[in-house]
């Protein structure tokens, strides 16, 4: 080995996997693929290189890993692209949590998840989709390990690690790597990995205490954080610190919010008016109205199947109250109500409270041992409507019926018409929707690593537990519905005289414990090897075990919740995992890398997963680079497990029957249930994917990155189409194998036809394929003007050229650009283009930051929602008539200021414009608008000013 290699190797001692070693320093400020000088992390193409150096300046390179290679380094600029966010940049965003800051980043896209989508299944959570890819295909670690998901998975499928439960305050930094990455990392890191690498050591003490509030009113938030640590692992051998915070965020309702974020009734904009309440509508207001009835069918049921009285129209039961307002149709008069103004909220409810400590203590000369441990607490409560007296699953109500007599004989009062039942639309005012979830997550680390003759070792045990109490409020039981309406026990004419105990009755709390647990062990060795005419060849290998679970029972057992499907997910595994990574410099301007792992699964097989990479810079200021590799995603226990999900999407039956059962209003579009059963037999996903890019680094001022990615993905698991099962089941043809539909009650005015489908239940099977390309661009600039003033300014872009998706019959659906896939997470869409400019000016103690955030418009399509715009007014045409969703762009303004070495105060100004999110009333996960990408247009303006103590 030559001397300056056996000099790199010393330098390379006791640098753990995942961390920058304690005694290497990290840079103040890193950001981007290619770090700009000074502060950067990445190397500088003008640096001198190690073939270049004597030992003693090799003994004080700076050596770390990077996310992406086990092997470490000095030249971090990897074959493959890596954005590094450090705390000093996420203190100069003015962002408070993981989840805001990593997806704000570019790459995050399409199946993204905001803490905002509380009506999602994963209610209470966020997390991010790199390239569009959903949660699923993103790895999340910490410290370069894994982490447990969150118990409930996105649509009762994906499962991914929740953003809401990392803590921020004892981060170092974070790396985003934008490739794959299963070689290393094993299963889901498709689309890229985020690595939250927390602090290795801390001395001294830092607290903060901050407040916000919004200018429209609404979402105060109040934070405090405390980071405090002793010891000095070189003279006394030992580190100890510990990191609190607490964050208590209010809710924001959709009342204190203007039009169109706080009503359905769209009109004066020339769309439709779908508040509660209207004769005709299935969605009643607080006032009932009321219809005179034939009785239903006889037998079980039959009280769901009235049909009205020919030519009777519908009427108030009582005078409309406040809060109503008379209405009027060719089909009777009701009172109307905006219920989204008068119980929904726009943003939960939110407490976070956090603790993370570290003890680290040298074995030795060259070995460091440590213990560390989190516990996160996270509760997110969300306002919603009442429930509605008739609902469409699991049993129809549509058609309900109140007696015209009570059991004993009497008249029943709550009817008004003497001797014939009612029809009844109505909503319980008395019962609230909502739900709370409360995420306890607890995570433990002990480890040690060092160096051991010519190897650098690191083995780590984790042990991480994730307990998620979620409640339900406003689920009508059916059996107490039904007893109330026959015995009379629930005052329709005067609401406020039922009981708080009749109506827990009527709505009893949903409430479950699902869990999730997660236990590793690993153990990982690197080396230099022998010498090649660019450097010594690198090896790293590594092995680990663990064993995952998942708990996640029904809330709704039984089906006697209305309105409530079917959600529960058990499973368990055990994953054996080994990886080899060679880097080879074969020329002082060309690095080569490669790297394989072997997985083995306990519930599906094995898998291999290669990559390939390059770097090469034929001329100091510039690299190119290149990567080629393999992954997959295994099967999720909600897929390949003992699992069933259910999910609800708006049907409209086929035209023959619809004319065949005379257009009445049996046939009316409705929620239509999609029952997903787990199958054993699944495979992983498998994926390709390649990487091309260019560094350029001209002066020490500026630096530049464009790369370009393909990532391709087959045997995509999902439902088997749904389609094919009710064609067959319209046709009186076998149903596919695997698959059932649940019938509805017959048609009242049609008995003797096919029932409509209530449920249609399938298997998920690998069935499809996508492939996305895009490309990445970041832009970073240190610049100087006269002794005082610094320009610090960070350019990040990604551009979507395709994200198709193809069918199993060959029909490619195009998304870039659309509101799809809109059957994912929230519909939030594909938008092709997002962008991140920060600007920060250093002056003396004064430091201010603005950030402008930019997400392109989407049409109001999608491929996989049907023809034409998804967004209608009454008589069928687009609305708005462009059938397109404005980009949003928002600007954010932060300032620091140190009155001396102790204390400083900052403030931050985020959506500084008070711009508001564009129109969108196709998205479900928000009230006319996206909040996976504009929430804070929803929000305003919103003021926070802190204070900061340190010693």
């Amino acid at each position: 080995m030559k001397p300056n290699k056996l000099a790199t190797a010393l330098a390379l001692l006791l640098t753990p996997l995942g961390y920058v070693h304690a005694q290497t320093t990290p840079p103040a400020d890193t950001a981007g693929a290619v770090p700009p000088p000074q502060d950067q992390q990445q190397a500088n193409p003008q640096q001198t290189s190690p073939q270049q150096t004597s030992p003693q300046q090799a003994q004080q390179l700076q050596t770390i890993t990077v996310t992406g290679s086990a092997i470490p380094r000095i030249d971090a600029e990897t074959p493959s692209p890596v954005t590094v966010i450090t705390a000093a940049q996420i203190q100069r965003s003015g962002l408070k949590t993981v989840s805001d800051v990593v997806r704000a980043i570019s790459a995050d896209n399409s199946g993204s998840i905001p803490t905002a989508f509380t009506a999602g299944f994963a209610a209470g959570s966020a997390g991010v989709a790199l390239r569009g890819l959903t949660v699923n295909s993103t790895l999340v670690l910490i410290d370069g390990r894994r982490s447990t998901n969150y118990p409930l998975a996105d649509d009762g499928q994906r499962t991914f690690v929740d953003l809401n439960t990392i803590p921020v305050n004892a981060i170092e930094r974070i790396d985003v790597l934008k490739d794959g990455a299963s070689s290393l990392y094993g299963a889901d890191a498709i689309a890229g990995v985020v690595n939250i690498i927390l602090k290795h050591d801390y001395k001294g003490l830092e607290g903060t205490a901050e407040i916000g509030t919004s200018q429209r009113g609404g979402g105060t938030t109040r934070r405090v954080t405390l980071l405090f640590g002793g010891g000095d692992l070189q003279k006394d051998g030992w580190n100890a610190y510990g990191s609190v915070e607490a964050q208590k965020d209010d809710r924001i309702w959709a009342r204190d919010r203007s039009y169109p974020y706080n009503t359905t009734d769209l009109s004066p904009g020339g769309g439709s008016d779908l508040n509660w309440g209207q004769p005709g509508f299935n969605t009643g207001s607080i006032v009932p109205i009321v219809q005179p009835a034939v009785p239903g069918l006889p037998g079980p049921g039959g009280q769901q199947t009235g049909t009205a009285v020919p030519g009777a129209l519908w009427q108030p039961l009582v005078p409309c109250g406040a809060g109503t307002r008379l209405v009027s149709n060719d089909l009777g008069s009701g009172c109307e109500q905006n219920q989204i103004a008068d119980y929904v909220d726009l943003a939960p409810k939110q407490e976070r409270v956090g603790a993370y400590g570290r003890l680290t203590v040298k074995v030795g000369d060259n070995s460091e041992a440590y213990v560390s441990g989190s516990y996160y607490h996270n509760k997110v409560e969300a306002a919603a409507v009442p429930p509605q007296i008739r609902a469409g699953t699991p049993v129809n109500t549509r058609s309900i019926v109140l007696p015209a007599t009570l059991p004993d004989g009497s008249d029943n009062p709550n009817d008004p018409f003497p001797t014939q039942p009612a029809l009844i639309t109505y909503a319980f005012g008395g019962i609230p929707g909502g739900a709370k979830n409360v995420n306890d997550n607890v995570r433990v680390v002990g480890g040690i690593h060092g160096v051991w003759g010519e190897w650098n070792y690191d083995s780590a045990l984790v042990i991480n537990h994730s307990s998620l109490d979620v409640n339900n409020y406003g689920f009508l039981n059916y059996a107490a519905l039904i007893s109330a309406v026959n015995n009379g026990t629930y005052n329709f004419v005067d609401p406020s005289q039922n009981s708080p105990e009749l109506l827990a009755q009527l709505a009893p709390v949903l409430h479950k414990k699902s869990t999730t647990d997660l236990q590793s062990l690993d153990f990982h060795v690197t080396r230099l090897l022998w010498d090649l005419p660019g450097g010594s060849l690198g090896l790293a290998t590594g092995v680990d075990l663990r064993r995952e679970k998942q708990s996640d029972p029904d809330l709704n057992p039984g089906l006697s919740a209305q309105g409530l499907g079917v959600a529960h997910t058990f499973g368990k595994r055990t994953v054996k995992g080994a990886y080899v990574e060679l880097d080879a410099p074969f020329l002082e301007s060309l690095e080569v890398d490669v790297s394989g792992r072997y997985d083995k699964y306990s519930d599906f097989g094995s898998n291999f997963s290669p990559k390939v990479g390059f770097k090469w810079k034929p001329i100091e200021s510039l690299a190119i680079r290149g990567t080629w590799s393999k992954g997959f995603r295994a099967p999720s226990f909600a897929e390949n497990g003992s699992s069933e999900s259910e999910g609800f999407a708006t049907y409209n039956l086929p035209d023959d029957y619809v004319a065949a059962h005379g257009s009445d209003a049996y046939t009316r579009p409705y929620g239509l249930a999609f029952d997903t059963i787990g199958n054993p037999n699944i495979r992983p996903e498998k994926s390709k994917s390649w990487t091309f890019g260019v560094l350029w680094q001209p002066s020490d001022q500026f630096s530049a990155s464009v790369d370009y990615y393909d990532i391709k993905k087959t045997g995509v698991i999902g439902q088997f189409d749904p389609q094919a099962v009710l064609d067959a089941y319209f046709a009186g043809t076998p149903l596919p194998p695997g698959s059932a539909i649940v019938p509805d009650v017959p048609d009242p005015e049609h008995p003797t036809l096919l029932p409509k489908p209530v449920v249609v239940q399938a298997p998920y099977v690998n069935q499809n394929s996508l492939q996305t390309k895009g490309v990445d661009l970041d832009l970073i600039g240190n610049f100087t003007f006269g002794d005082n003033l610094k320009l610090r300014s960070e350019f990040s872009a990604t551009r979507i050229f395709e994200w198709n998706l193809t069918l199993q019959d060959g029909t490619v659906q195009r998304f870039v650009g659309t509101h799809g896939v809109y059957a994912v997470s929230s519909g939030a869409g594909t938008p092709r283009d997002r962008a991140t400019w920060s600007n920060s000016f250093m002056f003396g103690p004064a430091t201010i930051t603005g950030t402008l955030y930019y997400t392109s418009g989407i049409s109001m399509t999608s491929p996989d929602a049907g023809e034409g715009c998804i967004s209608t007014d009454d008589a069928g045409n687009p609305y708005p008539p462009s059938c397109h969703v404005g980009a949003w762009t928002q600007f954010d303004l932060t300032g620091n200021y140190d009155f001396n070495d102790h204390f400083s105060v900052y403030a931050s100004v985020l959506n500084a414009l008070n711009r508001r999110a564009p129109f969108d009333p196709a998205n479900y996960a928000g009230v006319n608008y996206n909040p996976t990408w504009s929430q804070m247009g929803m929000v305003g303006r919103f003021y926070t000013v802190g204070v900061k103590y340190k010693m």
